[in-house]
């Protein structure tokens, strides 16, 4: 790889992420590497400013924090081709970040340089809310036809996309109706809905019981939050589907769109969102030599907790 730019994005609530970005930038800077730091966090974000001042793009974004740091530089850096090498310093689970030791193993930017890693593709989702305005007659399921227009704004995620109500002084539930592929599959009456990728199944998606899927898949995880019928189940669809979700109810009856946890826009009934597969990829720089999925989501999630730490079975 190419290591002539490299920006240092760490998270801004952590001194260690700070003090372990001045030094990765001590040493690349001594091998000729332009550096440029960066805080990232909930009410930090460089790219904006970054993508505006910078004279050209980094060869590679190096992320010191947890998954939401490595979460924000994918939404603004996928759709760049800007590869991510991301380590946990200051962050919790971890599930998209090397362990902090390798930051400090011997010889990690000659890697980088000798292109001695593997380099992951991971699926975004896109969505983009049709306003009124936007919206055309025509025949469908839906009576609408829902198509793209210049002016409005693309809101990408890696995790997951998902709907609430978005008045705190109404009862905090709301009618979506689903539109998959042009056909009504459901109407959905609870808290909200998520849509994530396989990368966030491991998310907000499996915390509302949704199914865990192995990143090496494209595919679109559909989870209902709090459902007040047992019949709206997690359903997992084909990358290509187009989802297209439609608040019910009088016009009080507003719903907020969330990336990633960041905030989005607020929508209401007569408009809708539409949701689906994003044409580019997340790049992950992967340092290990032998990943292994399923022995991160043991060590994250405790699964055998007690084999971890005692003799394996005789399997």
């Amino acid at each position: 790889m190419r290591l002539q730019r490299v920006w240092l994005i760490y998270r801004a609530d952590s001194p260690l992420a700070l003090k372990e970005a001045r030094r990765c930038a001590d040493e690349l800077e001594t091998i000729g590497v332009t550096c440029v730091l960066a805080m990232s966090g909930l009410t930090a974000d460089p790219f904006p400013g970054l993508l505006a001042s910078e004279p050209r793009l980094p060869d590679l974004a190096v992320v010191l924090g947890g998954d939401g740091t490595v979460l924000g530089a994918a939404r603004h850096l996928a759709v760049l081709d800007v590869p991510i090498l991301s380590f946990n310093v200051g962050g919790h689970l971890g599930f998209l970040t090397h362990d902090p030791g390798l930051l400090r193993s011997e010889g990690l930017w000659q890697r980088v340089l000798e292109d001695r890693f593997a380099l992951e593709r991971r699926m975004m989702l896109q969505a983009v809310i049709q306003r009124m305005g936007d919206l055309h007659g025509s025949e469908g399921a839906s009576g609408m036809e829902v198509g793209p227009s210049d002016h409005q704004e693309i809101h990408w995620a890696l995790n997951d996309l998902y709907l609430k109500p978005y008045h705190e002084d109404l009862s905090p539930t709301c009618i979506l109706e689903m539109e998959i592929d042009g056909e009504v599959v459901d109407q959905v009456r609870g808290d909200g809905l998520i849509l994530a990728s396989p990368t966030g199944s491991t998310g907000y998606a499996m915390a509302a019981g949704g199914p865990i899927l192995h990143p090496g898949i494209d595919a679109i995880v559909v989870s209902p939050i709090c459902p007040m019928s047992l019949s709206s189940r997690a359903v997992v669809l084909p990358p290509r589907s187009r989802v297209v979700i439609w608040p019910l109810g009088d016009a009080s009856r507003q719903v907020k769109l969330w990336k990633d946890g960041s905030a989005g826009e607020v929508f209401g009934p007569g408009e809708c969102c539409v949701i689906q597969q994003a044409a580019h990829h997340a790049l992950m720089v992967q340092l290990e030599q032998s990943p292994s999925y399923y022995r991160t989501l043991s060590r994250k999630l405790h699964w055998a907790g007690s084999l971890l730490d005692s003799a394996p079975s005789a399997n």
